[in-house]
């Protein structure tokens, strides 16, 4: 008997988990809401990363492997359910991703100029649920709170020449709003100190290669309390924070060249109120933040503990970026206090800790927000290790309706816009073509139907 795999999700977790499912002798089906494949790799990585992009030639690979298929703009809870793959598969595994930002949970967050970094990177990327969002630039000075790489590419992208924007696969639209931008001064905050801040040392040291953006940081910025400064020296630091900190000192010691644009880097700083006028949803002219100071706390974590000291930053727009959390999908267990899905290893299991036969969880719903993109693939193994025991033990999923032969009518029934592998090449190949002649990648169509359009010129040409 053939074993037979659902996979909801075409990021890179989904086609890690793929690749080693197919390695295991499975077929496996790969969905995703979108026409469109790769999740992050196309709709979050930043556009002037092309480099980082390329990881997408080797799910290519995997798509071309004998007993794969993907199936795209299907979403689950509205054109399919859960059961309806349960019916049809021995193992469903869910690589949905943490598609919702935490908020920061201060008065004024919703006012206008206060913005999400998850749907700020969804729009100049080009995802069509975002495309026509708008983002007033407007403003001359704009602060992205967080410490991660996410908030690094968000300050990065609010300050590149048009020249480093032009080559890249940044959406049309985002460019026009881009090269309107009156933004010159960004502060990227950290609630924590810079031996705790999570970038990556590429991220971290891309600011000082901008064309027209100088990296400021304050030497005072750098004075490590002590549990940090003893923490940095001891081998449970990790070489990227003590390499990150070494980064920043350099940063430290450059003065000023008189670019136009500048990125400001301060720490120890905690959002506590996003001030404007016109009451409460008025549009921000400042972020109230107070001062920290590092703690060790229980188990001899250390904490960002308030000073009681506060200052205003003017600013006209605040994007946050402090993490995510993923969407409940209908059916599912889900641990609302984490933002992810129930298991135990990559095994859903319920709210009282029952596993669910045939269930599995890869990626960031699974673990949290962390990593980077190779991560993913460890990742997959891990829970790829949970399926090859229950497959031993007997204890898949047992469909009801195992003929993969029957899957492509019954989706073509359920979903009108259904793009296969051969659909997405289609859109690719147009969207190659559109960028050739101005030396890009690509253009990226933003518009479902279109996409739609696009796949079923292409099936229907072969």
């Amino acid at each position: 008997m053939t074993l037979r795999a659902a996979i909801v999700g075409a990021g890179p977790s989904g086609f890690y988990t793929a690749d080693q499912l197919l390695g295991e002798g499975f077929e496996v089906d790969l969905y995703d809401a979108l026409p469109t494949p790769f999740g992050l790799v196309r709709a979050g990585v930043a556009p002037d990363h092309p480099k980082i992009k390329s990881v997408t030639r080797v799910y290519d690979r995997t798509a071309a492997k004998p007993g794969f298929r993907f199936f795209g703009g299907v979403e689950l809870g509205a054109d399919i359910t859960r059961e309806d793959l349960l019916e049809r598969y021995h193992a469903v595994v869910y690589a949905v991703g943490t598609s919702l930002d935490n908020r920061l949970g201060v008065p004024g967050e919703d006012r206008h100029g206060s913005i999400a970094a998850t749907e700020f990177v969804a729009w100049y990327n080009g995802h069509p649920d975002f495309a026509d969002h708008e983002f007033d630039l407007s403003c001359q000075r704009a602060v992205v709170v967080g410490n991660g790489n996410v908030a690094i590419d968000v300050a990065r992208m609010l300050v590149l020449d048009p020249d480093e924007l032009a080559p890249t696969d940044t959406a049309d639209h985002a460019i026009g709003s881009f090269g309107g931008a009156a933004v010159q001064d960004v502060v990227i905050l950290g609630r924590r100190g810079p031996a705790q801040a999570a970038f990556t040392n590429p991220e971290l040291r891309e600011l000082g290669e901008l064309k027209r953006a100088d990296i400021v940081v304050d030497p005072a910025e750098l004075e490590l309390d002590p549990h940090s400064a003893a923490w940095l020296e001891s081998e449970d630091a990790s070489p990227t924070a003590k390499r990150n900190v070494e980064m920043l000192r350099e940063y430290t010691e450059r003065s000023p060249s008189g670019k136009s644009h500048r990125i400001e880097m301060r720490f120890l700083r905690s959002p506590i109120e996003l001030v404007g006028e016109e009451g409460d949803d008025g549009p921000v002219t400042g972020l109230r933040v107070g001062r920290n100071r590092i703690e060790l706390g229980d188990g001899g974590a250390l904490r960002a503990v308030a000073t009681g000291e506060e200052e205003v930053i003017e600013c006209g727009l605040v994007v946050r970026s402090i993490g995510y959390r993923g969407r409940p999908l209908p059916g599912v267990p889900f641990d609302d206090r984490r933002g992810l899905i129930r298991n135990e290893g990559g095994r859903v299991v319920s709210d009282d800790g029952e596993r669910q036969p045939g269930e599995y969880a890869v990626g960031w719903v699974k673990r949290g927000p962390s990593g980077v993109i190779g991560t993913n693939k460890k990742d997959a193994s891990d829970t790829l290790e949970r399926i090859v025991e229950d497959v031993e033990r007997g204890a898949l999923n047992e469909p009801a309706q195992p003929d993969g032969d029957a899957v492509p009518a019954w989706l073509a029934a359920c979903v009108p816009g259904l793009v296969t592998w051969e659909g997405w090449q289609a859109i690719d190949a147009h969207e190659q073509a559109l960028g050739e002649p101005h030396g890009r990648p690509r253009v990226k169509i933003v518009r479902v139907p279109e996409m739609i359009a696009l796949a079923e010129r292409g099936r229907v040409s072969d």
